[in-house]
């Protein structure tokens, strides 16, 4: 299976414009939350209008998946806590968002929302345990925040992570967990793209300016991450030991040649 991973595009239509265009390559296409963007001039429900037309058309090209972050935030629940209620219903229909599990090639998929208070933080506690009982080959979680103790959360001066999530990480030990949230995680000191807790690898591809937008690749069958960005590029091996520094990487694998990928940050 082949994954591009994205996060915290704000209502950046060029980064937008560059997952459309590459989508079709991949069998799965994760955008981790924050689509919209709090502080632009566009109105959030106009903002809303025009996101949920690019998931009408990424899902036309490939398996779609997307959850809320703290932008995304437009409604209270019957509880009063706020929740991205553009993302659900009708209108979003075929494109796999907040509270859904789903299997894909014996990978199960696990989309956590973002919490806004105890109620939906009780919600995702539940949601995992239930998915913690079905059958699969490997499992990864969609979660915007990333856990906190982590150079995926580290701020440059301080950790922005979840600390539920890195209990749940601990307790589940997924495979993979894709994040978001905290933009300068890999281009500070002693942050990073990538980290390692026990058997987990969980990722935040951070936030640049322009197009493309910092990416990840993963090819579970070549057992390969890489990271994209304008500051350089760096990958991992899924079967071995994480290392720091991370490694660059100095050339473009084969089996990403062969995709045929536009506009890849490297690629002659």
């Amino acid at each position: 299976m082949r994954l591009l991973a994205v996060a915290d595009l704000h209502y950046s239509l060029p980064q937008f414009d560059w997952v459309l265009e590459i989508a079709a390559d991949f069998d799965v296409v994760v955008l981790a939350g924050d689509h919209l963007e709090l502080a632009s001039i566009v109105d959030r429900r106009a903002q809303s209008v025009v996101v949920r037309k690019y998931f009408s058309r990424l899902r036309a090209l490939t398996r779609l998946v997307t959850c809320s972050g703290n932008h995304d935030l437009d409604a209270p629940n019957e509880t009063g806590e706020k929740i991205a209620k553009w993302l659900g219903g009708g209108q979003t229909e075929g494109v796999s968002s907040d509270g859904e599990s789903f299997i894909v090639d014996d990978t199960l998929f696990t989309i956590c929302p973002w919490w806004d208070g105890p109620i939906t933080r009780a919600g995702i506690a539940a949601q995992l345990a239930e998915a913690a009982r079905q059958p699969r080959k490997q499992w990864i979680w969609i979660h915007h925040a990333p856990p906190d103790k982590s150079p995926i959360s580290w701020g440059g001066a301080r950790y922005f992570g979840d600390t539920e999530l890195a209990q749940w990480i601990g307790e589940y030990q997924p495979d993979i967990v894709f994040c978001g949230h905290v933009h300068q995680s890999p281009f500070v000191k002693d942050g990073s793209w990538v980290d390692r807790i026990g058997n987990t690898w969980v990722f935040n591809a951070g936030q640049q300016f322009g197009a493309p937008p910092t990416h990840i690749i993963i090819d579970t069958d070549e057992g390969e991450a890489l990271w994209f960005s304008s500051a350089g590029n760096q990958f991992i091996r899924l079967g071995e030991p994480l290392e720091r520094p991370v490694p660059r990487l100095e050339a473009i694998p084969d089996w990403l040649k062969a995709a045929d990928q536009p506009s890849l940050p490297g690629q002659a």
